[in-house]
């Protein structure tokens, strides 16, 4: 039950079975696609394109309305010999009836449903790459769907089911609506579209577990230190690219660099491991090379493996791979360096599994005062504070704030601190995220490894580990976590996770680390994006700019 494996399987079928050269054919939507034996990819966006009746067209689009009317214009006005089309979700019969209206020149040989309407991040992990202003979450309340977001989410995990052929039973999160609304209208679809669900059922159904953001919202306001996760905290993945063009010395080949996991066995082998440990496995590589040339320069740092792979452009040429994760990886150094970032996070790692106002208090005001700290670094440290001291009777977050607009920040920006308290604050979470004990956690440890990189194992365990960990156990309480419909007693083999308001890197490493511990059981996650703290923040920010003046969550 691996996402990549799955969308790679219809992609391949979908190229390999038109013959010959042709011309791949997408919308905004469908990348990241293989190209067997494709002389050409382009974008139905695109109206300056050629016409070239000597190839013939593979076509892969998303079935919304905008990707239809571009392909009803193609086909009315036709720029290759045939057609081949595939949709990437389920087609509604008015569309269908519409495209053959327009093929007058009946140049379309195949029309099927391939269900990859979604971005497959790692084998156990999905994405349905939602923006806020695209997609808004909520429409007048934070228990209400926006109707975009509703309509891709919808269809984004009947995708995923349909793609890894599972008909599941649904499960959901007491407290939030959303997730009872979404669950109850999949479970309508998985009715109405029955020969579609059609598939061979096994001894234990598998499980569709929905869950919301709302119930924690401190993973995403933490930093992290295992490569994945805190590539996309500092730098930023958007879609397997990683911009690294505003480096002042970046060379132009490393402007911007892709991490695969398909395609690059460094970045699969380490993507989950902690940055000491990888700074020891990129020196590893590079001593192994040293030897094979009978170089004897020093390697203590990341400073000097730059310099190594600068003066050897031969190495650049053999392991040009490797050099883009050297090139990352001191991008990240020198944001650790430069922004305090082990001080910050120790500090967050206190707030978030320890109760000690006092000494947080003070703590937390110090690193105000800290000019290394970033204006989002000081933020995230009130926020947190302000959700773990939210009951206590004398807490000082609105003192905090005003620290805050002290700083610089402004104050539109400080009010996202009394609004993650309306979004999330203990009223509305189900259960006390902050009585987490590290169900998976070694606890905190530092060890130096190479010189410059802090081996950093974070106390702090998502609350999704305690949800999961009931769930493959065969505990989570029907009370808090209800069935759509029916019901079941054993433990579950097939699950898949959708978060409403996005996921973490850190929730899917748990993830990872679940399927490659438990036995019998195969997790996916996804939700409607993937978060760090800046997104995070965003998306909390424009959903109570679109909310009506003084509106209750």
């Amino acid at each position: 039950m691996e996402v990549i494996q799955a969308v790679q399987a219809y992609i391949h079928k979908m190229v390999a079975d038109v013959s010959g050269m042709k011309v791949l054919l997408m919308d905004k939507e469908t990348s990241n696609l293989l190209t067997k034996e494709t002389f050409l990819v382009d974008r139905i966006e695109h109206d300056q394109r050629d016409v070239m009746m000597h190839l013939k067209c593979v076509c892969f689009i998303r079935p919304s309305e905008g990707s239809i009317r571009r392909l009803v214009e193609e086909l009315r006005n036709p720029k290759y010999r045939e057609y081949y089309v595939y949709f990437s979700n389920v087609l509604r019969k008015s569309a269908i009836e519409e495209l053959a209206e327009a093929d007058e020149n009946e140049l379309v040989r195949e029309l099927q449903e391939y269900y990859a309407d979604y971005l497959a991040i790692n084998p156990d992990l999905y994405s349905l790459g939602m923006t806020p202003r695209a997609y808004p979450l909520y429409d007048g309340n934070l228990f209400t769907w926006g109707a975009s977001a509703f309509q891709r989410s919808m269809q984004g995990i009947l995708s995923i089911m349909l793609s890894l052929k599972k008909r599941p039973l649904i499960r959901y999160e007491r407290n939030s609506r959303m997730a009872l609304t979404l669950g109850r209208e999949l479970h309508m679809a998985m009715q109405n579209e029955n020969s579609l669900f059609n598939f061979r059922q096994s001894d234990t159904p598998p499980i569709l577990l929905i869950v919301d953001r709302r119930n924690d919202p401190v993973t995403p306001l933490l930093n992290q230190w295992t490569y994945q996760a805190m590539a996309h905290e500092l730098v930023g993945i958007n879609n397997g690219r990683v911009d690294l063009g505003h480096l002042p010395d970046v060379r132009k080949d490393m402007k911007e660099i892709v991490l695969s996991v398909e395609q690059d066995s460094f970045y699969r082998q380490n993507m989950f491991h902690n940055f000491g440990d990888l700074g020891e496995s990129i020196k590893r590589y590079v001593e192994d090379y040293q030897r094979k040339t009978q170089s004897n320069m020093k390697i203590d740092s990341i400073a000097d493996m730059k310099r190594f792979v600068e003066n050897y452009p031969e190495f650049r040429k053999l392991s040009g791979n490797v050099t883009k994760h050297v090139t990352l990886m001191g991008e990240l150094s020198r944001l650790v360096d430069q922004h305090g970032l082990l001080a910050l996070s120790e500090l967050e790692q206190s707030i978030a599994c320890n109760e000690s106002h006092v000494s947080d208090l003070q703590a937390i005001k110090d690193m105000l005062l800290s000019p290394k700290v970033t204006n989002l670094g000081k933020l995230r440290i009130v926020c947190l504070y302000a959700l773990r001291y939210e009951l206590y009777p004398n807490n000082a977050t609105e003192e905090l704030m005003q620290l805050l607009v002290q700083c610089g920040l402004d104050q539109r920006i400080v009010k996202v601190v009394p609004q993650l308290l309306q979004y999330a604050g203990n009223n509305q979470r189900q259960g006390d995220i902050f009585q987490n004990r590290d169900i998976f956690s070694r606890g905190r440890h530092v060890i130096r490894g190479l010189q410059g990189v802090e081996n950093v194992y974070t106390r702090h365990t998502p609350h999704l580990a305690e949800i999961l960990d009931a769930l493959v156990k065969g505990r989570l309480r029907d009370q808090d976590y209800p069935y759509i419909d029916g019901t079941s007693r054993d433990r579950p083999q097939d699950v898949i996770i959708f978060m409403i308001g996005g996921v973490t890197y850190a929730e899917a490493r748990l993830v990872a680390q679940l399927n490659s511990s438990t036995s019998g059981i195969r997790m996916v996650l996804g939700g409607t994006t993937i978060h760090n703290t800046e997104s995070f923040i965003e998306e909390l920010v424009y959903a109570f700019s679109q909310l009506p003046a003084n509106t209750l969550a």
